[in-house]
């Protein structure tokens, strides 16, 4: 991920809230972040004021919280309340956002001053003129159609819309009256986009770094489940011993790799498309991306009964530390916001999901290196192609393997990523215009590998998990114990 003044800001919120709750030192120090942050001088806001207030809707969030609450108020709620699960994962900091100019279409300078008038002559609403020899679109009366840039030989007419917007494949991001970004949570499938387009950093995910923090110093069990992407995240050095040699040192009670949850969701999904397809069904969808499986419950419900009911490698994980550990809480940790609302679905099995980004700010606000803990000798369960999962088709190559182990075969395989690849795949799986039985989906256009809540670019992941997983003890699902 790259490492921008907004991403800077976020994490040193998070981290510097992190320290004042290992130090007992919330809520009394909460306004202390608004000096030791510095954004409270007009670096970035027009001025002091506007960026203090843009400040204390980064603390609300990060600490789970609404915006137009004080942050002192805030900071006692959160110690003091659980997560208020009816808000939003995802949500718009209303003083921040920089009501960006909503103008989508507009004529540059390479206007030649034609005389076929494509743009005015195929405009359905005369929005367009001739003034001082170039074209001029009346804004009154424009529509946003996009007629007049199709038809501009020249390409004089341009396309600007706000990174938002761009950002969004499925239209959940608009603009009000108050040219202010709104979100449509009934469209929104919390996948993160929007949040890492905004340049000004307006849109942000609400965060439990305080909650889990608390339930360590309770000195309750709290179990660390941590995501195959894991690998490089911290670092091409970092070995996944001293991460989780870290995370032991921070408090969490044990770490299991979630890799074990993707055999077993591996298992289970080969099982179930042994039965359904093709005798009850012509294609089944991967289950394991829950932005991929809330867009087709929100934007194409006629494959809603195609989706997978196998769980995800995280409810998998979930489910089995709870038999392991009936006291203890659970914490997913990954690149993905989205499985912080699939983990409230699940909360009997997931207590709290967490970014790898929350994590680390976890760490360093308990003054905790990664690279300096030692190497702690763990056992690795997870199979090559569980640890697999995050990469480029890999839920499709551990179905696979695991239905020919099973005397099957997965006939036509399908991959798409991104969720406007997804839903226009989708849209032509539903309408029989493209074969497939088996469809996998990721929202992230890398693969998990990609989140929005990784520290590390996906390339430096992608290289360091391909070989972690070359090196899993055993290759297939098949072969872990607890699919046994």
């Amino acid at each position: 991920m790259e490492l921008t003044a907004v991403v800077q800001l976020r994490r040193m919120v998070l981290e510097h809230l992190a320290r004042y709750t290992w130090n007992d030192q919330l809520p009394e120090h909460v306004y202390d972040i608004l000096q030791e942050v510095r954004e409270d001088t007009p670096r970035y806001r027009c001025c002091v004021y506007k960026e203090r207030a843009v400040l204390k809707n980064r603390i609300n969030m990060a600490l789970g919280q609404t915006c137009d609450l004080n942050i002192i108020e805030a900071a006692k709620l959160t110690l003091n309340t659980p997560e208020r699960k009816d808000l939003p994962v995802i949500d718009v900091l209303p003083v921040a956002c920089d009501q960006c100019p909503i103008e989508t279409y507009f004529v540059s300078d390479a206007c030649r001053h034609c005389i076929t008038h494509k743009c005015m002559d195929n405009c359905p609403k005369k929005a367009i003129s001739l003034y001082q020899n170039r074209a001029f679109i009346d804004r009154t009366k424009c529509v946003e159609c996009g007629r007049c840039k199709a038809v501009c030989p020249y390409g004089a007419i341009l396309e600007i819309r706000r990174p938002c917007v761009r950002a969004c494949a499925l239209g959940a991001v608009s603009v009000n009256k108050d040219k202010k970004a709104v979100i449509d949570h009934e469209k929104c499938v919390e996948c993160g986009a929007c949040r890492s387009a905004c340049p000004f950093g307006a849109i942000d995910e609400r965060s439990n770094i305080v909650r889990v923090i608390l339930e360590i110093k309770k000195g309750k069990k709290v179990i660390a489940m941590v995501a195959p992407s894991a690998a490089g995240q911290f670092g091409f050095k970092v070995e996944a011993g001293q991460f989780y040699s870290a995370l032991k040192a921070a408090g969490f009670a044990d770490v299991v790799e979630v890799a074990v949850g993707a055999d077993i969701t591996s298992v289970k999904e080969a099982e179930e498309y042994l039965e359904k397809v093709p005798e009850k069904q012509q294609v089944m969808t991967s289950s394991c991306c829950p932005a991929f499986v809330n867009l087709i419950r929100k934007h194409v419900p006629e494959m809603a009964d195609k989706i997978s009911e196998t769980p995800s490698p995280m409810v998998s994980c979930g489910e089995l530390v709870k038999k392991l550990y009936p006291d203890a809480l659970t914490v997913f940790i990954g690149p993905c916001i989205a499985k912080k609302s699939e983990g409230r679905q699940h909360s009997d099995v997931i207590d709290y999901v967490m970014t790898f980004e929350e994590i680390d700010c976890m760490l360093k606000g308990k003054d905790i290196s990664i690279e300096q803990q030692p190497a702690e000798e763990y056992e690795r369960d997870g199979s090559s192609l569980g640890l697999g999962f995050p990469l480029y088709a890999g839920v499709t190559a551990a179905v696979k393997a695991t239905v020919e182990a099973k005397g099957g075969q997965v006939e036509k395989a399908h991959y798409a990523a991104g969720l406007d690849n997804c839903r226009s795949d989708l849209e032509q799986v539903s309408k029989g215009t493209l074969a497939s039985s088996y469809f996998e989906g990721m929202a992230c256009p890398n693969g998990c590998i990609d989140g929005p809540g990784a520290v590390a670019d996906f390339r430096i992941s992608k290289v360091a998990l391909t070989k972690y997983a070359a090196a899993a003890p055993v290759q297939q699902a098949v072969d872990d114990k607890h699919t046994k």
